[in-house]
């Protein structure tokens, strides 16, 4: 009778070691494989090619503020469906899908922070959520932070990340938060306080049309 015997495991036989995921990056323009780590070192720029990702609006207020400065307004504000939108997939879905997804409320963030020590007043719009589009809400966060630079006398900053343009799933009413924001900006030059506006990638339609187009002083960014 023959008994068979499980083949003994060496000492030198090790088990394949796993990579945890998230520690590595593909670049979509070159196909570099990038350490995430020294991807965030290299402020999110291709060490091979230059190719610059996209950044949030936590990662832009973290590079441009000094440190923990930064305090968020009307965080509590976010969108409805008032004109029970429907299409492919309704504009509740994709409110909800974009909050999950983004982990914001809005596709603004707005604020009060510190500029090289200076006092500053804040606005950033996110792709990820809904491409950055201006809606109801948005139009309402970035009118109130121009308020507040005008009530505080202290200089205002937006960058816009919206390729969205106007939000269509609110019909006019996202297209009556142009005028508004304009308005604001307009009372906000009256009193010769500056608005500096910083165009990344991409800022297009309503938005670009509004209030990104209207800075005393205005930087794009190539492919940022």
């Amino acid at each position: 009778m023959r008994i068979f015997k499980k083949p003994l495991r060496f000492a030198f036989e090790k088990k394949k070691k796993e990579i945890p995921d998230g520690l590595w990056g593909k670049c979509p323009k070159c196909s570099h494989l990038i350490f995430n780590k020294i991807l965030r070192e290299q402020l999110k720029v291709c060490p091979k090619c230059n190719y610059h990702f996209s950044l949030t609006c936590w990662e832009r207020i973290e590079l441009l503020t000094d440190k923990d400065s930064f305090v968020e307004l009307y965080s509590e504000m976010e969108s409805y469906d008032l004109l029970n939108f429907s299409g492919p997939k309704s504009y509740h879905d994709k409110l909800k899908e974009s909050k999950q997804e983004s982990g914001l409320m809005e596709a603004a963030v707005v604020g009060k922070a510190k500029l090289d020590a200076k006092n500053i007043v804040l606005g950033i719009t996110d792709f990820r959520f809904i491409m950055g589009s201006m809606g109801s809400v948005v139009g309402e966060k970035i009118t109130r932070i121009i308020e507040k630079a005008l009530e505080e006398q202290k200089p205002l900053i937006i960058i816009s990340a919206s390729g969205g343009g106007a939000r269509m799933y609110e019909g006019i009413l996202s297209l009556m938060q142009m005028a508004k924001t304009s308005g604001a900006l307009g009372r906000l030059k009256k009193e010769k306080i500056p608005f500096l506006s910083v165009l990344t990638h991409p800022t297009m339609a309503g938005v670009m049309a509004s209030f990104a187009g209207l800075g005393d002083i205005i930087i794009a960014s190539q492919g940022l």
